[in-house]
């Protein structure tokens, strides 16, 4: 699962959530709409450190993969060097 999929479904559930609650919460007009307002930003917020969240591990991920990738070539070049010393051409 992608992590763009992973945070729309988590936007859009959890908003589907909240309207749900706040519509069917007996309460008058405007603190519906204070409560939807208020869910709103609590809920970009959570999105937003979510993402962060994501983008941390990504960059560690990629790090660390960078890092592999580099130790690989190193040792390819070496075996290579070796092939060249061992049969010079």
């Amino acid at each position: 699962m992608s992590a763009g999929k992973f945070i729309a479904g988590f936007i859009v559930g959890g908003a589907i959530g909240a309207i749900a609650g706040i519509l069917l919460a007996p309460k008058s007009g405007e603190e519906t709409r204070n409560d939807i307002a208020n869910g709103a930003k609590d809920m970009l917020k959570k999105a937003d450190e979510t993402a962060k969240q994501i983008q941390s591990k990504a960059d560690d991920a990629l790090g660390e993969l960078q890092k592999k990738g580099e130790e690989i070539k190193g040792k390819l070049q070496d075996l290579i060097n070796k092939q060249k010393d061992e049969n010079p051409a």
